[in-house]
């Protein structure tokens, strides 16, 4: 293998859907095929399927999605007879159903498997612990940040030196509040129900509509807000349902009975976020259990916004207390109402300086371009490891 060139790499993740798992798989596709790579992705598809052929990949479509134990047998196989037909230099799994498959494909073929940690897994019995191991099995075994790191340490039994942690990055060319107009952010407001003068200070919360990321937290937090200062908040859930009706139908429930229709939003899917955060104050992430890395965060700092965490998991690595944002008890509503109150009585201009540490800070630790060219150099480091030990079998000795 030359030096810095990347062969053909075979990325295998459930769909490609809306999430960070298939930003980060169209960003890794985007890079093997600027470095004269070939970026194959196996998978279900999905809404960013235009996405990834733009990022110059190729998507093979297989229902990685399943966790029927005789369809990912299938999907072994057929990913072995792709890796094979196509040349396949690297496998790289991105989830655990799909990488049992990816597993067995890269034993058949005996191509270096890489494993990415997008997330913390419950591993409450031995089955499911044994289940979530085959993350852990990669030759190179990557931790989307420190706090998930220490999770592999304590949980699995894994070499400390065959992890490497790599944040996942923005790409700072889309989150650029200099590139959003004062136009589209009029029409962002407009479409939330904000009138060009109105005063109210703007919250965003962009997260799946999903229990977990904290949604009903934050209404009963505005609602002890309404009832000391009326008037104050607009606030916008920005997340896709994927599905879950019940679940929507319990926030809308909320809203009503907290007396929050005309300040809480349910948006649904944000297809332009960069605009979203532009139109916001402030961004809040109030999950009751710990994200992995939490890459909202970094992009609502990427575009100044400061932020209002949970006090769990990545949260505690991508955002400085009192200086890009607040960190919070997660299930505190209490304590969020008091974090956002003190986010309001700072001011514009105080929020506005905070936010640009926030970006500073951002430029500097979690670039899409920093993610890109640390994961390229994992798979170089396992080619190079590859092509020796191939050129030590193929001139060992013959006694």
């Amino acid at each position: 293998m030359q030096e810095g060139h990347i062969p053909t790499v075979l990325q295998v993740t459930p769909e490609l859907n809306a999430g960070g798992v298939e930003r980060t798989t169209l960003e890794i596709a985007e890079a093997i095929s600027r470095a004269g790579g070939l970026a194959l992705v196996a998978s279900a598809g999905g809404r960013l399927e235009p996405d990834l052929k733009t990022a110059g990949g190729e998507l093979i479509k297989l229902p990685l999605h399943t966790k029927n134990p005789f369809v990912a047998l299938l999907n072994a196989w057929k990913l072995a007879m792709l890796a094979r037909k196509r040349n396949v230099g690297i496998i790289h799994a991105r989830s655990r159903a799909p990488a049992w498959s990816a597993f067995l494909a890269a034993r058949i073929t005996g191509k270096p498997f890489v494993t990415t940690f997008h997330g913390i897994y419950n591993g409450r019995t031995s089955l499911k612990r044994f289940y979530n191991s085959i993350m852990t099995r990669g030759d190179a075994v990557i931790a989307n940040s420190h706090y998930t790191r220490e999770h592999i340490l304590e949980n699995y039994d894994v070499p400390p030196e065959s992890i490497t942690v790599i944040p996942r990055g923005v790409d700072l060319n889309v989150f650029d509040r200099a590139k959003v107009s004062s136009t589209e952010i009029e029409i962002t407001r407009a479409d939330w129900g904000l009138a060009r003068n109105d005063a109210r200070c703007v919250i965003i919360a962009p997260a799946r509509l999903t229990r977990w990321k904290g949604q009903l937290i934050l209404i009963e937090a505005v609602k002890m807000i309404e009832a000391r200062r009326p008037g104050a908040l607009k606030v916008i859930l920005a997340g896709d349902p994927q599905g879950r009706h019940g679940y929507v139908n319990e926030l809308k429930a909320a809203i009503e009975a907290a007396g929050l229709s005309e300040v809480v939003v349910i948006a649904g899917h944000v297809a332009n976020m960069p605009t979203a955060f532009a139109a916001s104050d402030i961004a809040v992430f109030p999950v009751i259990e710990a994200e992995a890395f939490g890459r909202g965060a970094v992009e609502a700092q990427a575009m100044g916004v400061p932020v209002i965490a949970t006090n769990l998991g990545g949260y505690t690595e991508t955002v400085l207390e009192g200086e890009t944002g607040f960190l919070v008890p997660p299930g505190a509503a209490p304590t969020l109402a008091g974090a956002i109150e003190r986010m309001i009585d700072l001011g514009p201009e105080r929020r506005t300086e905070m936010g640009r540490q926030g970006r500073f800070r951002v430029h500097t630790l979690y670039s899409t371009a920093a993610l890109q060219t640390a994961t390229l150099a994992v798979y170089e480091r396992l080619l190079r490891n590859a092509e020796q030990r191939k050129t030590v079998t193929t001139h060992k000795p013959v006694l």
